[in-house]
């Protein structure tokens, strides 16, 4: 009986034992995966260029240290409330150069332009700063054409009194902010004011084009509203740029 006992006691001992270097393991092996991880913050969903992140928008995500690099956001502050430069797609890390707290303000790859009027053979009056607009050339004998195969964004639009063209009491650029369309909308029906001076920002690239087609004065610009603009999904999910 002693014998059993003690024969008991011992299996339980070696048990527990094991189970306590087993513990032991599993609490040094977490430690260490913790240690080779790095939380960053990734989008929930698809989210499109223009568009003024929420906190609610991303969730941190756990990457291999190995494949961290310094532009990963990893602080909610550094990237709730400003908009975003380019899409962002779901569950990628997000990068800092991603979003910008001035939209209208070019990209790394841009500069902003100011377009010369004899360039201009129409152009949208319902345009405002922060529009996307596309760009056609036109001249007699010359077949109409696409100049871009991507919209360009406004930096501003004025007047011949060098005044930004906008509704004073209601500003498009605020409902912009406010992700209200439908006021968006009334300001720019309400607005008044022919459009003198346009500036867009460009790579430069783009702006070589442009310049060494309309500089001859043979071919000239028509600058078009993009529904590209409206198209922000502000607080609306399914819609996207």
């Amino acid at each position: 009986m002693k014998k059993r006992r003690n024969a008991i006691i011992s299996l339980t001992a070696a048990v527990l034992s094991a189970s306590l270097v087993y513990g032991m393991y599993e609490l040094q092996r977490i430690q260490i995966e913790k240690e080779e991880t790095v939380a960053v913050l990734v989008p929930k969903r698809f989210i499109g260029a223009g568009e003024r992140l929420k906190e609610s928008d991303l969730e941190y995500k756990m990457v291999p240290q190995t494949a961290f690099v310094p532009d990963m956001v990893i602080k909610l502050e550094q990237a709730a409330g400003k908009e975003t430069v380019i899409p962002l797609g779901k569950g990628e890390p997000l990068l800092i150069w991603k979003v910008d707290d001035f939209y209208l303000q070019p990209r790394r790859s841009e500069s902003t332009f100011q377009i010369p009027k004899e360039y201009i053979r129409s152009i949208s009056n319902g345009i405002r700063a922060g529009d996307k607009v596309q760009l056609f050339v036109s001249g007699e004998g010359s077949p109409s054409e696409r100049l871009f195969t991507e919209a360009v964004t406004v930096a501003s639009v004025k007047s011949s009194g060098n005044v930004e063209i906008d509704n004073p009491e209601n500003p498009n650029l605020f409902s912009r902010a406010e992700g209200n369309k439908e006021q968006m909308y009334a300001s720019r029906r309400e607005a008044n004011g022919m459009i003198e001076y346009l500036n867009l920002n460009l790579t430069e690239a783009q702006w070589l084009l442009l310049d060494g087609l309309c500089k001859s004065g043979s071919l000239k610009l028509v600058v078009a509203y993009s529904p590209e603009s409206l198209d922000l999904k502000m607080g609306e999910e399914g819609e996207g740029r």
